[in-house]
């Protein structure tokens, strides 16, 4: 074999083992964001646990206000149904923002149940009820908290796909960039309420 022959077979060799080196980093990240994303889990899951004890201690109390501890119930139910399809696939885009969906929907009716519960001061006075809105509190700190974790995964794994040459062996490979978790969907969720006296 010539020099020429064997020059091309190193500069193929060098090409292939950069290919593969950037494919084991893109596999690592996209596991990173698999991660992050069953840490979230963890916490959605202990949060759907504690909103049927927090509606049956306030079932009690509020007879007349059926329809806001069924429409707590639904939202759960609704939440329960988009984190098992995010569970399945954390990196799509679809499940994921319909996760977020799903849980904005559980709470803002989780806020309503509250602000009827204010208006009950035996309900409102109750330990259990306070216990478990303190746990409940607690639980989406920590949701917070493990959101910010996913999205850095993701950051970190979309600036790895979709930086050049690296872009090429992701395109090739079908790396499709990870979906970042918002805070809120549209403009007037961005709005801050207005408040007067």
């Amino acid at each position: 074999m010539s020099i020429t022959a064997w020059m091309l077979v190193g500069l193929w060799a060098g090409v292939l083992l950069w290919a593969v080196a950037v494919y084991n980093r893109l596999v690592q990240l996209r596991n990173r964001i698999t991660n992050a994303f069953g840490q979230i889990d963890v916490q959605l899951k202990r949060r759907h646990d504690l909103v049927p004890n927090l509606v049956e201690v306030a079932r009690g109390y509020l007879q007349h206000e059926a329809s806001t501890l069924q429409a707590v119930i639904a939202a759960r139910g609704q939440a329960q149904g988009a984190a098992q399809a995010a569970r399945a696939a954390p990196t799509s885009p679809a499940a994921v923002g319909a996760l977020a969906v799903a849980e904005q929907t559980l709470g803002a009716s989780l806020g309503r149940l509250m602000v009827v519960a204010e208006a009950y001061p035996d309900l409102k006075a109750d330990a259990t009820l306070q216990s478990l809105s303190e746990a409940l509190t607690s639980t989406e700190n920590r949701l917070g908290f493990a959101r910010q974790a996913f999205n850095d995964q993701a950051l970190e794994f979309n600036n790895a796909a979709l930086q050049f040459p690296a872009l090429l062996v992701a395109r090739l490979l079908g790396f499709a960039p990870a979906p970042m978790l918002q805070a809120t969907q549209n403009e007037q969720e961005r709005t801050a309420p207005q408040v007067q006296f």
